[in-house]
């Protein structure tokens, strides 16, 4: 039988990134589900269960923070893996995610397509 698809749920402000990950993703052969704003980005990871969330920090109506935060809090969705994409390049954000949050990776954009690919990879197992 064959494997099926791993879903990303991706949660970022920019259209243009949502469509470049898109079109990575896709190529690569996974499922992509693109949520614009962070607004309705705990919603969709409640409704999608998905397989890993790419998370973006920076938006202008919920901070991708509250997202991280709210998903570790709710026991349907606290095994989901994170990897955070975002502009936000500095040491303190690096610190906060990888040894107070613990998410799973962090990338910082703009992105190699083949970096993005291989973590994601890295994450999934």
């Amino acid at each position: 039988m064959a494997e099926r698809l791993k879903t990303i749920l991706c949660i970022d402000d920019e259209p243009g990134i949502l469509d470049l990950i898109e079109l990575i993703l896709k190529r690569e052969g996974f499922n992509f589900v693109g949520v614009q704003g962070g607004r309705g980005g705990i919603a969709a990871v409640r409704e999608v269960r998905p397989d890993l969330v790419l998370l973006d920090l920076m938006m202008p109506d919920v901070n991708g923070w509250e997202i991280y935060w709210q998903m570790k809090a709710d026991v349907a969705t606290e095994n989901i893996p994170v990897i955070i994409v975002t502009v936000r390049a500095g040491s303190m954000d690096r610190v906060m995610a990888q040894q107070i949050a613990k998410v799973d990776d962090y990338v910082t954009k703009p992105f190699i397509p083949g970096e993005l690919v291989r973590r994601i990879h890295e994450v999934l197992g």
